[in-house]
């Protein structure tokens, strides 16, 4: 891992957000979870919580940010992160303390989902399923 917490792999990143607890959770056209004090998630096209258990036929929640529809999400607020990963394909994989998991695809035609860290980190889910990335200065992606 890097001393900024965030590391590149062939297909992913993991970003550095294990341990930061969901502060907030605020809704208008995009649903924004605050990590902490320092990092964000914005999600802004249709995205899936599901429990850890949902590959074996676990519930699963379709969560709508544009319609308003992210209910499910309130179950975030106080959960810790265990897992964050991005890949290079666009979509974010979020794993939480309670057993939750949120899944964000990549969207054809619209930026699915953000995510800004510490120090100007910022990680963006490009149209069509790409992924670019800012460390703080320029894109890598």
């Amino acid at each position: 891992m890097s001393e900024s917490g965030f590391a590149e792999h062939e297909d992913r990143w993991i970003l550095g957000l294990r341990d930061l607890t969901v502060t907030k959770i605020s809704v208008d056209h995009q649903l924004s979870l605050l990590l902490g004090s320092d990092a964000c998630v914005v999600l802004e096209c249709p995205c899936q919580l599901s429990q850890e258990s949902a590959a074996k036929g676990g519930p699963q929640e379709m969560l709508d940010p544009a319609r308003q529809d992210v209910a499910a999400a309130l179950a975030l607020f106080g959960a810790k992160v265990v897992s964050a990963v991005a890949f290079k394909t666009g979509t974010l994989r979020l794993a939480f303390d309670n057993g939750l998991q949120l899944n964000c695809r990549a969207d054809p035609s619209f930026e699915a989902w953000q995510v800004t860290g510490p120090r100007g980190w910022r990680f963006v889910s490009l149209p069509g399923g790409d992924l670019a990335v800012w460390s703080g200065s320029e894109p890598t992606g």
